[in-house]
């Protein structure tokens, strides 16, 4: 009984380190765990590591088309509307760093500011997300929706989140001084709402943990695409196949709307993909090279695999993308 006794309190004493080591920012193993999936390239700190040249590519797809390939793979709750924006002429993507935000108590927020103060974290905890951002990062945060008292940054931190990131911001709250954050040269950001009040009763308590962006999941180290439209999350795991697809897809809108607009494209408005047909996409590409984003290699692949697809489905299967 005894050392029962012992074994169950050594394991109680390991769960109730667990929290205190990780209340602020999650472990590494802990990123590993629920990007598991991902086996590329990683962040010191243990996110995913997206090529750069996806981020360009993904803010020239548009919402819908990667959000297709997303759902038709069991992701369903990838997508948030209804935002504000600095600028909405301007689409951003980059990788999430996630921050989670609640209402403060004051044996938390003791508890966070003592692991803060272990860290080498200074300034006011809204400010401790900042610091860890590196180039091509998106700031996302759950901020519960506050608006009043619920202004996650003012101009200081949005000059901040810029300098160290050269990107954007996702918050599910509220800013201040969006006059003075709109004047910052190439930065842009997605919130809830505008309100002059400074933070006040709430409290960062994660930072690259899983959050809840309205309707959206978001881990660390997704892709964030954000353009007018809203806000889409594209898992790491995902994101090559879903981008390469998208652009796919957007290629042969592009050849559909041109038949359309000619009055080439008989009865069939969209679809009605036959040899002719597919013929002529293939000889619009080539005289159109400057479209593809994707090698050639990886067009012709895709193109092939649609082909079959369409011109050969199997048994009960309808072709198409």
């Amino acid at each position: 009984m005894k050392k029962f006794f012992v074994s169950a309190l050594m394991a109680c004493t390991v769960i109730a380190v667990v929290p205190a080591t990780a209340q602020v920012k999650q472990t590494r193993e802990q990123i590993l765990f629920y990007t598991s999936d991902w086996k590329g390239e990683r962040f010191p700190d243990g996110r995913p590591k997206v090529p750069d040249d996806l981020l360009k590519r993904a803010t020239d797809c548009t919402i819908e088309d990667v959000w297709g390939f997303l759902r038709q793979h069991g992701y369903v709750n990838q997508y948030e509307g209804g935002w504000m924006m600095l600028h909405n002429d301007r689409p951003f993507a980059g990788r999430a760093l996630t921050v989670q935000y609640m209402p403060s108590r004051p044996d938390m927020n003791a508890a966070i500011t003592a692991e803060g103060k272990k860290e080498g974290r200074v300034s006011g905890h809204n400010s401790w997300p900042i610091a860890d951002l590196v180039e091509g990062d998106v700031y996302i945060a759950d901020g519960y929706g506050k608006s009043v008292e619920g202004t996650l940054i003012g101009s200081n931190l949005g000059n901040g989140i810029y300098g160290k990131s050269h990107n954007g911001f996702v918050f599910d709250a509220a800013i201040r001084d969006q006059e003075e954050n709109r004047e910052i040269k190439g930065f842009n950001g997605f919130y809830r709402s505008v309100d002059p009040s400074a933070i006040r009763d709430m409290e960062m308590t994660a930072i690259n943990a899983p959050i809840r962006i309205g309707r959206a999941t978001v881990l660390p180290g997704d892709i964030v695409l954000a353009k007018e439209d809203g806000v889409l999350i594209i898992p790491a795991v995902l994101a090559e196949d879903a981008i390469s697809t998208a652009e796919f897809v957007g290629l042969t809108d592009d050849y559909n709307f041109q038949l359309n607009l000619a009055n080439k494209n008989g009865g069939a408005v969209e679809g009605g993909w036959d040899d002719k047909k597919f013929a002529g996409f293939k000889d619009y590409i080539a005289k159109n090279p400057q479209k593809l984003k994707m090698s050639k290699a990886e067009f012709d692949k895709m193109y092939n695999q649609f082909y079959d697809r369409t011109m050969h489905p199997k048994s009960g299967q309808g072709g198409g993308l």
